[in-house]
């Protein structure tokens, strides 16, 4: 199991209080050591996918130690233990986490001033820190996923509640954004009501029209009846067409996916859950509210030649 943030402290503690200099990888190696992480452990990954969990604790946990100067960085990326530290480490502390380092004045001057701001701003981050496992970048990106959820039931509902057509021209709208072909225009084509042999729509794959996508779009409650997806099958078929996409607002059962997974031409199937995250990636029938910018000190920047 990753250890939380907070739990990591006492450990940091204890492997720096050898008085020698260590690199925050090097930390972070002792780390997932010490707690014996498996490799997924250690390449898990937090929900924005671009830092690992215990690179992004390890951070935090220094951040931490920082602000309460038990732990100081020599240079770029090089820690140390303070004398402050040293001292908290020979009273042999059971634990380190906010609670502690709240007793350590240079840490609750440091805390004091931060909620002082924090209390004068809208903060994106409403949660007690004393008993908070996660890291604030954690808390953001768990909040975020949230927020998407809840847009994502959202916005199958409101597909559910539009007419038919619509739902076909918007499933066209998406894969216009993804880059299939050009412009609605020149790339994308409703078949109109009367459909044409179980085919709602179709696009061009790419700019050139090198190949011809046809799209089946479903308004479904239930999940999407086999022979529904035969039938779409039988009709790419008779076009002689390599190539189809099946849209529903609900679900596929599993013979589903075997029986496209067994046929030719190519059907992929997207059900109502992809569909609503196609369409928040794609900022088809969304808007951004508010966009919050995570910022690092740029190392870089205060290096003195």
């Amino acid at each position: 199991m990753i250890p939380d943030f907070q739990t990591i402290m006492l450990p940091l503690i204890e492997i720096l209080s050898d008085k020698k200099t260590h690199r925050g990888a090097e930390l972070k190696m002792l780390i997932t050591d010490r707690f014996g992480l498996t490799d997924e452990e250690r390449q898990a990954l937090l929900p924005g996918g671009t830092q690992t969990k215990i690179d992004n604790r390890v951070h935090w946990a220094l951040f931490y130690l920082k602000k309460a100067n038990l732990v100081k960085s020599a240079s770029r990326g090089i820690y140390e233990i303070t004398a402050t530290g040293l001292e908290i480490h020979s009273n042999a502390p059971q634990k380190i986490n906010v609670k502690f380092l709240k007793s350590i004045p240079t840490f609750k001057q440091w805390q004091d001033n931060y909620q002082a701001n924090k209390a004068s701003n809208t903060h994106p981050i409403d949660t007690n820190e004393d008993e908070s496992e996660s890291t604030p970048e954690e808390q953001l990106e768990y909040s975020h996923q949230k927020l998407e959820a809840a847009l994502s039931t959202d916005l199958i509902d409101k597909i559910k509640a539009s007419s038919p057509r619509f739902f076909e021209i918007l499933v066209v709208d998406l894969l216009i954004k993804m880059g299939y072909g050009g412009s609605r225009v020149e790339a994308g084509k409703i078949l109109g009501k009367s459909h044409d042999g179980g085919i709602d729509g179709l696009i061009k794959e790419d700019k050139l029209g090198l190949d011809t996508i046809y799209i089946q779009a479903k308004k479904w409650d239930n999940s999407v009846p086999i022979t529904q997806i035969r039938d779409f099958a039988g009709s790419l078929l008779a076009k002689k067409a390599k190539k189809g996409i099946f849209i529903t607002t609900s679900s596929f059962p599993k013979t589903a996916y075997e029986f496209v997974a067994s046929i030719e031409p190519k059907i992929v199937l997207i059900d109502g859950a992809e569909l609503a995250e196609l369409m928040i990636e794609n900022n088809v029938g969304v808007a951004i509210k508010k966009t919050y910018e995570v910022k690092r000190i740029d190392i870089d920047y205060f290096e003195e030649n």
